[in-house]
């Protein structure tokens, strides 16, 4: 025996959830993915669903999202994975590799000064490999 409308009750559970999302508080959530994940949402977040779940023994809520993530990915010319990050300061990390020595400081058959800062090797290398790919796309022609 129904004692209401199951419709009824779908929807405003809905309409609960839905207010519930309106309410919540961004800023704090992209410092929690900041802290946990070391990456700032990009983009607009899109909103997939929202429920009510029991979560250790404790009604929660839940809200599914997707984001946009940004991803850099370093491999070597063998294909081979050097290194995958989530990480917004590309800035920093290349040049953390560049004072380890990690990232070569070549273009083929061409030693960059070393006298140079590492902004300016930075540079250099990306004058470098623009270099390169004109030449690649030269050769399709």
């Amino acid at each position: 025996m129904k004692l209401t409308n199951p419709e009824t009750i779908q929807e405003s559970e809905k309409e609960f959830i839905d207010s519930i999302n309106a309410e919540l508080d961004w800023d704090t959530i992209e410092k929690l993915l900041l802290e946990k994940h070391q990456f700032a949402i990009q983009d607009e977040v899109d909103y997939k669903e929202g429920d009510l779940v029991v979560y250790n023994n404790q009604i929660a809520y839940k809200f599914d999202f997707e984001i946009k993530v940004p991803l850099s990915v370093i491999f070597n010319r063998q294909g081979e994975c050097l290194e995958i990050s989530t990480s917004r300061d590309d800035e920093d990390r290349e040049n953390s590799l560049l004072e380890k020595n990690e990232l070569t400081e070549t273009k083929i058959n061409t030693v960059l000064p070393a006298k140079l800062p590492n902004s300016d090797r930075t540079g250099q290398m990306a004058s470098d490999i623009a270099d390169m790919i004109s030449d690649i796309n030269q050769g399709d022609e």
